[in-house]
């Protein structure tokens, strides 16, 4: 949600916001929806403070005199109800509109339409060269019988797997490797709800416009979504809570399966493991007081330590400006972080880096007291640190050797009980 202040004082950005985020909202219609809303406010509260003024006088009345203001106040009564009512619905539309006005980005945001417009800013490692004819992820998985594509479509249905053995072992490494690092770096390792109420996918901006990504249960419990991403539940952690100063910023990282629908991606990258409905995410949180200088540097924080994993997983990669048209809603600024995948023969998406300024907390209403003991808006970003089974594609492909088995990275042999080595069953 933004700043309905500034927007009123620059509609100008806000529509260019629009533009160069391909969001079809009418600022223009909404500023007038919210001058309607201000003036039928102001009526509402001057027809209450003449009631409470009646109010006041009759008890000094007799007589004519008292009738006429029973039947003012009668009259008032009824005019307020209706007025009430009519407010209320106007109160409603323009609440739903401001969760549809996206943030505007940083100056430095480059400009474009889709992903093919990013920047790419650095890149790290060298993509290898292979002498023979290499598998893909899903070939190697077949052969070292620790990836089952068939049988997960079999019982869950399309882009559902079963990781097995070495498989699952690896993945689980993964995801404690990163966890080890971000406890390193003092992040607190949060577990988290799978499991969230509607006010919280709406407070981090997933709802209203992400709907039909999210899992959705029944009407026994009508008001719950499975998560897509840790971001939700940890960034609701202090949703409506007023924070120390003296604490931030704070740092979290969420462990938790991550769930999404994938919704009109049918035909897109719908081979193998890379774009599936059920995933396991390690999720960088901050909360800080909003400094853009210090939102900008925890930002980089963010990014080094995925960046970290990432070489210690030797796994080649670039980092890339994200442009105006591929960002979300609320984001200000957002890097991906992309690996090399062979079998795809470019690089993949494993990383988003956000910052988000005052977007999400002004939803949560998440706050700060500053040292003036005023209450302020904090600041949010977040980025993953490791994302599974999608980072098994360059993990397996990148290690493998010809005759299928696949090299563990030192990194990860302590967490796999020493394998450094994954061979074919037979």
């Amino acid at each position: 949600m933004i700043d309905l202040n500034h927007l009123r004082t620059n509609p100008e950005l806000y529509e260019a916001a629009c533009k160069s985020k391909g969001v079809n909202f009418n600022i223009t219609e909404f500023l007038e929806l919210d001058r309607e809303y201000r003036v039928s406010k102001q009526k509402a509260e001057e027809m209450r403070s003449r009631q409470n003024a009646v109010s006041k006088e009759m008890p000094k009345l007799t007589g004519l005199a008292k009738e006429s203001k029973l039947m003012e106040m009668k009259q008032l009564a009824n005019e307020l109800k209706d007025f009430s009512t009519n407010l209320g619905e106007l109160e409603t539309k323009w609440g739903r509109m401001q969760l549809l006005i996206p943030a505007v980005p940083l100056a430095t945001v480059p400009h474009g339409v889709t992903d093919a417009d990013n920047v790419e800013r650095r890149t790290w490692g060298t993509i290898p060269e292979f002498d023979y004819e290499i598998r893909d992820h899903v070939a190697l998985g077949d052969l070292l019988d620790i990836i089952d594509i068939p049988r997960g479509v079999k019982v869950a249905g399309a882009r559902n797997y079963f990781l097995k053995g070495a498989g699952a072992m690896m993945q689980h490494a993964i995801l404690s490797l990163a966890m080890e690092v971000l406890e390193q770096e003092n992040y607190t390792i949060m577990d988290c709800p799978h499991l969230v109420l509607k006010e919280s996918m709406e407070g981090t901006g997933y709802f209203p416009g992400g709907e039909e990504m999210a899992f959705h249960l029944d009407s026994r419990d009508d008001n719950h979504y499975l998560i897509g991403t840790s971001e939700v539940s940890v960034c609701s952690y202090h949703k409506d809570e007023i924070l120390d100063l003296a604490e931030l910023p704070l740092r979290y990282a969420g462990y938790s399966p991550c769930y999404r629908r994938e919704a009109g991606t049918y035909g897109k990258d719908t081979h193998g493991l890379y774009r599936v409905h059920q995933f396991y995410k390690v999720e960088q949180v901050v909360i800080c007081k909003a400094c853009p200088e210090e939102s900008a540097r925890l930002h980089q924080e963010l990014l080094n330590n995925a960046e970290k994993v990432l070489q210690l997983l030797e796994l080649p990669y670039r980092v890339v400006d994200v442009c105006t048209g591929d960002m979300g809603q609320g984001q200000v600024y957002k890097n991906d972080i992309e690996v090399w995948m062979p079998s795809r023969k470019a690089y993949g998406e494993t990383h988003s880096c956000s910052t988000f300024y005052d977007f999400q907390a002004r939803r949560l209403k998440l706050r700060y007291k500053d040292q003036d003991g005023n209450n302020v808006l904090c600041h949010t970003l977040n980025n993953t640190c490791v994302a599974s089974p999608r980072i098994l594609i360059p993990l397996l492909e990148l290690n493998q050797n010809e005759d299928g088995s696949i090299n563990i990275p030192k990194a990860l042999q302590k967490f796999m009980g020493g394998k450094t080595v994954i061979k074919p069953k037979n």
